[in-house]
């Protein structure tokens, strides 16, 4: 997968022992591996040294929960603690390496997230979790910013990870007794919300709903209102109750069927 022509190096792309790939190259898993046991790192050139304490302790238990790799609570992890990372995903035999930048809701990555597969983004999962090697468009660092047409808005990325990703079932931020609303309109040119899901965030906006009502709703299902949720969380849209009466109704139990398609 190597497109023609050679751009200017790009300081997120520095593969160790491999030439700089181009704009159209995503990296064989068994190479990143291969290089990531003989060097102990992927990336060589200059980047912050270690992350937060919190953020690095948190991204620890998410390694070992289950099974490791969950796409979703990492990108999660890092809204919640406002730091930039380089996210190598998983996509199908592939290292899809992203750049995440929660202050500033940009990414850094050598191909648009969005024109990946359905099959590639539902089996997505974290290899690894390093600082940044590049730093946001506008920074005055500037030997340190990429190409500018490989940075691209974070918010439509988050949401269709939610919305098509590997994860069904709600974030551990989000999960247990509460009840839920958005802060302001939902959808968008950006985040589809296409028939069920428009109803959903219709029902949201005017006022505290639990899961289970969201689920029931006409063309919902229980993992479809937990994907809408996640994805909600993950834009900064989402008001979560733990106290009042839609919050005190009881879980679905992973028993509610519904519509599919």
């Amino acid at each position: 997968m190597r497109g023609g022509g050679t751009p200017r190096r790009d300081p997120g792309q520095t593969f160790h022992g491999m030439r700089d790939f181009e704009d159209s190259t995503l990296w064989r898993i068994s190479e990143f591996e291969r290089v990531r046991r003989l060097s102990g790192s992927i990336y060589t050139g200059q980047r912050e040294t270690v992350f937060a304490t919190t953020l690095q302790a948190e991204l620890d238990v998410l390694g070992r929960k289950r099974g490791g790799g969950d796409v979703l609570e990492v990108m999660a992890a890092l809204r919640r603690h406002r730091e930039a990372a380089l996210v190598y995903l998983s996509y199908e035999r592939l290292v899809w390496p992203m750049t995440v930048f929660p202050v500033e809701m940009v990414c850094h990555s050598p191909r648009d997230l969005l024109d990946s597969s359905s099959l590639g983004m539902r089996t997505m999962r974290v290899l690894r979790v390093e600082p940044p090697g590049v730093l946001p468009p506008g920074h005055w660092k500037t030997e340190r910013v990429a190409v500018t047409s490989r940075y691209r808005p974070l918010a439509p990325v988050l949401w269709a990870l939610a919305m098509n990703g590997p994860r069904k079932d709600l974030l551990g931020a989000i999960s247990g007794t509460a009840a839920y609303r958005t802060l302001h309109d939902g959808g968008g040119e950006d985040l589809p919300s296409p028939g069920p899901l428009g109803a959903a965030l219709d029902r949201l906006q005017r006022g505290p709903v639990s899961l289970r009502e969201l689920a029931v709703l006409p063309g919902m299902t229980l993992e479809r209102a937990s994907r809408l949720l996640n994805a909600l969380y993950l834009v900064s849209n989402l008001m979560t109750t733990r106290a009042g009466p839609a919050a005190r109704r009881p879980p679905l139990f992973g028993i509610l069927r519904g519509p599919r398609g």
